[in-house]
């Protein structure tokens, strides 16, 4: 085996002369070049992005979706607004899958919230699944 304690290393020398100008040149530059990642073609970060995602903030995201699919909220991809009663009721069963598994283990302001969101949700989702069914009557 060799011993690589023994062998010399390398030494680098940097040769690049700077005077005073140039150094002034290269901080006048740098806050307008762009950070390495936006020049490889990522989206710069949100200041969304920089917030944690807190149990609320999911919950309000899920049931933002599901107002979306019940024809409440105007779609932000087809700027109209668009019905959809299965897939809403499929994120409101996941809201209520979310809230059984989380009973007893949630601090009270999040039961609440997720309380009173699946009951609005449900309430908007019946009314609006027995609509059809009364003006055909």
């Amino acid at each position: 085996m060799e011993d690589r304690d023994d062998k010399p290393g390398f030494t680098v020398t940097d040769r690049r002369r700077f005077t005073d100008e140039a150094a002034q040149r290269e901080a006048d530059a740098a806050p307008t070049e762009k950070p390495e990642r936006e020049s490889a073609g990522a989206t710069p970060s949100r200041p969304d992005d920089l917030e944690p995602v807190t149990f609320s903030t999911f919950v309000l995201g899920l049931s933002t979706q599901a107002l979306l699919h019940l024809g409440e909220i105007e779609s932000p991809l087809a700027g109209k607004v668009e019905r959809d009663l299965g897939a809403a009721k499929d994120i409101i069963d996941v809201l209520g899958v979310l809230r059984e598994k989380t009973r007893n283990n949630l601090e009270q302001a999040e039961e609440r919230l997720l309380d009173s969101i699946l009951y609005d949700l449900r309430m908007r989702y019946v009314a609006l699944s027995r609509a059809p069914k009364k003006e055909e009557a």
